[in-house]
């Protein structure tokens, strides 16, 4: 006789496929910045900029997903949350929000980046930044998820969009084929008001 386990998965199959964002910008950075010579370091942050950009698109698009999934539970009758980690530890604010805080400064600091060592210009998506300040209340209100052992449990950011919310697994099972997140951002605007 099998048993069933009863609940919903904290993570829908995100976790191979996040790629270290704040690690590897600041491997990458100190690697251009070990040149003295500013043709060089021009030349090695031309060799590495589509790498940033690749890095964040796909954090972002994680952290679309995660909202996405959070509204899609909040769908469903009340369960356990499966495989939290994050149950029953300690709540450090300043570290919950630490890699979001650093993604939003390299979203500032990337466009004077950008003009210092390629001449180009490059504006900030003003979206980028509202889906990282969401992501960023969602951590917050919901204290790194260390007390939230139930479906119910979990807090949605003010302002976050949650019509069609129950179809939000689909979608999220669709992109975790491709096993590429930055193609959640495609349905950013299902939670963000943009």
């Amino acid at each position: 006789m099998k048993t069933e386990v009863k609940g919903l998965e904290f993570d829908p199959g995100f976790a191979p496929y996040i790629l270290a964002f704040r690690g590897t910008v600041e491997y990458l950075y100190m690697d251009i910045n070990r040149f003295k010579n500013l043709s060089q370091r021009k030349m090695k942050f031309r060799q590495y900029y589509k790498k940033f950009l690749e890095l964040f698109n796909n954090n972002l698009g994680f952290y679309v997903g995660c909202l996405m999934w959070a509204a899609y539970i909040k769908t469903q009758p009340e369960q356990d949350i499966l495989n939290n980690n994050c149950f029953g530890g300690e709540y450090n604010e300043e570290e919950n929000v630490s890699d979001v805080d650093f993604m939003i400064k390299f979203l500032e600091l990337l466009p004077k980046d950008m003009k210092y060592f390629l001449g180009m210009d490059y504006e900030i998506n003003p979206n980028d930044v509202k889906i990282l300040e969401m992501y960023k209340e969602f951590l917050t209100i919901n204290k790194g998820f260390v007390n939230s052992k139930k479906n119910t449990d979990i807090l949605l950011p003010a302002g976050m969009k949650t019509d069609g919310a129950e179809n939000f697994k689909d979608k999220i099972d669709e992109v975790l084929k491709t096993e590429d997140l930055s193609k959640l951002l495609e349905y950013k605007d299902l939670i963000c008001q943009i």
